[in-house]
């Protein structure tokens, strides 16, 4: 009998992957992406200080009234143009992309590309 590996435990072990190659710093911190069923999440992150710079999701007030469904490839593209948008205004225009152990396609995808229109480098 063939059982089915828990997808999150995969992608955790994936993101670990991932994480030993790339590194945030003040200059270039870390994009790091968290999608759920219901909502996405975004973060701009200094691993060398362990700080927050600026974070954005579905669930912000800015964005609820805008999105009704926070799981869909239109609520990560908005969600992608709000953290550029904060980003800038915490004066960082490059970045270090971080898909979190998730395929790029789809939602991840959505955010990223978002993200470079409105002005990220990465």
């Amino acid at each position: 009998m063939i059982t089915k590996g828990d997808k999150n435990k995969s992608r955790l072990k994936r993101h670990l992957r991932v994480r030993k190659k790339i590194n945030g710093t003040a200059v270039r911190p870390r994009l790091n992406v968290f999608r759920s069923s219901k909502h996405m999440y975004a973060q701009i992150i200094d691993d060398v200080k362990g700080v927050t710079i600026a974070a954005a999701s579905t669930q912000d007030k800015e964005l609820q009234e805008a999105v009704k469904n926070g799981g869909n490839i239109d609520a990560a593209r908005q969600v992608g143009a709000l953290i550029a948008k904060r980003a800038k205004e915490s004066g960082i225009d490059n970045v270090v992309f971080d898909r979190g152990g998730y395929l790029y396609h789809g939602r991840i995808q959505a955010l990223a590309d978002a993200a470079r229109e409105a002005g990220l480098e990465f």
